[in-house]
Formats: structure tokens, sequence, C-alpha cells
């Protein structure tokens, strides 16, 4: 019995490790270099992610300090590359509800929430906690073309991704268990898990949200921006319904922020210049209530401040003469995350969307 056994996980290691040769073949390597630039695309310039986390990597002396605390084993996967064993690792089987920080530095990497069961015996994902929670590096040791990916703030070694994962994003992060430090949802987590900044969000309609979002990446305390949905009558919408303007919602830009940095009027100011709201239902050449000018506020404190600022545009040189069509709309909606593809589109494909002149319509 314990023969069969031990001629059984041998199969299944032997089919896990063709399927990475086989992922190695002729034409990977080009597949491999788009998908680092592209996830790496998403993460932007600034040292800090979405959730508020410093990513400013640590000095060896500090990583050094954190190391001590690694067992052999832990050190040998997180220091020096190394793979556990297959279906051996302590978090496979895991099921909580909860968060996976890295073991050396404790910055969150995963949820719960994108962990699924791959059967390839490591801890699988289909997303990591934040996007810029990952770095990305070419890997070809051991006669594969992989990716690498590591923690961007200790660079402790986690695992590979791999384009073979399930929906959403259709990839599979593979992890070692010895890299990964779970706590319960509830738990009280490390300082170095622990948001260093105290973020803010807003949420912008103003035409195709490809243009949109470029424009607010690259604003000094914009942390992220996400194309999206919001505004309409149905739950979980897809571009090809919301395109139609049969839905009832606006394509949306979600901004999160560093208050300190930028405030919102501010960024209300940078709406006004990106786009054009004297337009009614429409953006240049895209024509539809999909497109509106809007303005959707997280509370009741932005309706305020979007109410003000409006009004003092009207009454300004520049909209003297003419009528904003901006709409405020109700506060606390939900902004539904367009798919992958929308995200980042620029900066994925290159281009960029010019700045408008103002004129009526």
């Amino acid at each position: 019995m314990k023969l069969i056994s031990t001629l059984v996980l041998l199969l299944i290691m032997l089919v896990i490790f063709g399927g990475m040769l086989l992922a190695s073949g002729p034409g990977s390597k080009k597949a491999e270099l788009t998908m680092i630039s592209q996830l790496s695309g998403q993460q932007g310039t600034s040292m800090f992610s979405a959730s508020g986390y410093d990513l400013t990597p640590l000095t060896e002396d500090r990583i050094e300090e954190l190391a001590s605390k690694l067992d052999p084993e832990e050190a040998r996967i997180i220091l020096r590359k190394g793979t556990e064993p297959a279906f051996c690792g302590t978090l496979l089987d895991n099921k909580k509800e909860g968060r996976y920080l890295c073991r050396l530095c404790a910055l969150p990497l995963f949820d719960s929430n994108a962990k699924f069961t791959s059967g390839t015996g490591w801890p699988s994902f289909f997303q990591p906690a934040d996007p810029k929670h990952i770095r990305y590096v070419e890997d070809n040791t051991l006669g594969m073309r992989r990716v690498e990916i590591l923690c961007p703030r200790c660079t402790a070694h986690l695992g590979h991704v791999f384009e073979d994962g399930p929906k959403p994003t259709g990839l599979r992060y593979c992890l070692n268990s010895a890299s990964l430090e779970f706590y319960d949802r509830d738990a009280k987590v490390p300082e170095g898990g622990m948001p260093d900044i105290k973020t803010e969000s807003a949420y912008f309609a103003g035409g195709c949200f490809w243009g949109v979002e470029d424009r607010f990446a690259q604003v000094k305390g914009v942390l992220a921006a996400e194309s999206g949905y919001m505004g309409g009558k149905t739950q979980r919408p897809k571009y090809s319904a919301v395109c139609m303007g049969g839905t009832g919602h606006a394509e949306t830009v979600k901004i999160v922020f560093d208050p300190k940095v930028v405030s919102y009027e501010q960024l209300l100011a940078r709406f006004f210049q990106f786009h054009n709201p004297t337009q009614r239902n429409r953006q240049g050449p895209d024509i539809g209530t999909q497109y509106r000018s809007a303005i959707f506020p997280a509370d009741e404190k932005q309706r305020e401040v979007a109410l003000a600022f409006i009004e003092a545009q009207a009454k300004s040189s520049r909209f003297r003469d003419l009528t904003i069509a901006t709409q405020i709309e109700g506060t606390g909606q939900t902004f539904w995350r367009a798919e992958e593809k929308h995200q980042d589109y620029h900066a994925k494909h290159g281009g960029s969307c010019a700045i408008p002149e103002l004129s009526g319509g």
C-alpha cells in the first residue's frame, strides 16, 4: 500500500513537472515577458500602494534582522529561492477566512477570497491583495521559463505565477506555505501588516474611462486608478451591456488617493481639466448616457465639496457663458470594477487621450 501511494505521488509530480516543461517550450519566452510587462504595468511608480502601505525596499541590515527569526527550511525557501515539496505545505488546505502576509516583513500579499484549489500541491490564488504587493521577475532556472514572484518590500521569494488560473484574472499564483503567515480576518497583525497612511476614494465619470483613468494615474498623491461602472440599475454589469446604454451605468474611474498630498477639491479641478463638463451625455465622439459627466460622492462631505466646487466654477470666467452638465449623483453607490482588459489600457497598449477643448453640446 505504501509503495502504491509513493508511485501515485511520483506520477502527480511527473505531470506537474511535465506541464512546467511544456510551458517553457518555443514561444513561451515572449509570453512570459509579456505577462511581466502587463502585470508590472498595473503597479505605477508611487512607493505607496492603494492599500496605504509604504513599499520602499528594506535595507539589507533590516532584512538580515527579520531573517533571524526563520528556521533553516524557511530560510532555504525565502532567502535562497527554494521550493517546498508538493502537497506538504501547512497552508495548502487552509479554508479559513483571513489574510496571508509575507512571512518575512508582514506585508499583506493575498486574501482568502482569492484562494482556490488548483490540484498542483501548492497554495494557489488568482490575484494578490493589492497589485503593487507583488514583484515579478523573469526566471530561467531549471531549464524552464517562468515568472517568479517576490515581496516588493523585503524581496522574499514567494513562488511563481502561471497563466492557467480561473476567472476573472486567468492567473495562478503558486505559493510556498513557508513564505506566508496566515491571520484570521479579525486577528491583530504585526506592525508591518498595518497600513502606513490613511487613504480616501473618489469616483468620477467623464467619457471613455481609458483616458480618465490614465490622466488621474499621473496625478501626484493618487495611489491607484481603476476603470469601472456606476449609477446603473443592474448588478455586476459587463462592458458589452454598458456600452449599449441600456443598463444606466456610466463609465467611471475610482481614484484612491492620499488626502495629505492631494485634496478632493484638487481632484475635482483635475476632473474638470481632463474632460469637457459642458457636454451632456457625451464626450467628443462617444455619445450616450454611459459617457455622461458625473460625480459619485463617497459620502456627504464629498457631496458638499462637489456642490460648492461646481457652483464656484459656474461663476468663473471659464464657464460664465456655458452650462455645466456634470451631474452629482447619490452617495454611497456601488462601484463595479470593469473587466481586466480595460484596466491600465493606455499603460498596456500605449497612446493617450488629449485634454478636450471646451465647447457646449
